[in-house]
């Protein structure tokens, strides 16, 4: 898994029939200090994210596929967690 931050919505009126009534949305890759860390890319929401909210993705096709049951779906990145807090330890030089 990897945290991320919701940056926009992506709206398809045509897509992959395994798709219809999944809610895309366009994530940013950050740090644990909340700095972008990569570029952009698109995930299907499993877990009824919003803009603004900080994430855990998975880009793992099969991760992701699973995250919204949907077995047909052409899926690599999900939203599987809406994070409340990171905290680390500064003492583990990590």
């Amino acid at each position: 898994m990897h945290l991320a931050r919701v940056v926009g919505n992506v709206v398809s009126t045509l897509k992959d029939p395994a798709l219809e009534g999944q809610k895309l949305l366009l994530v940013q890759p950050v740090t644990p200090d909340d700095e972008p860390a990569g570029a952009s890319m698109l995930a299907i929401d499993a877990a009824q994210a919003g803009v603004g909210e900080r994430v855990l993705v998975v880009r793992d096709g099969r991760a992701a596929i699973a995250a919204v049951r949907r077995s047909a779906a052409p899926v690599e990145v999900a939203i599987v967690g809406v994070v409340d807090s990171v905290h680390v330890d500064q003492r583990s030089g990590r």
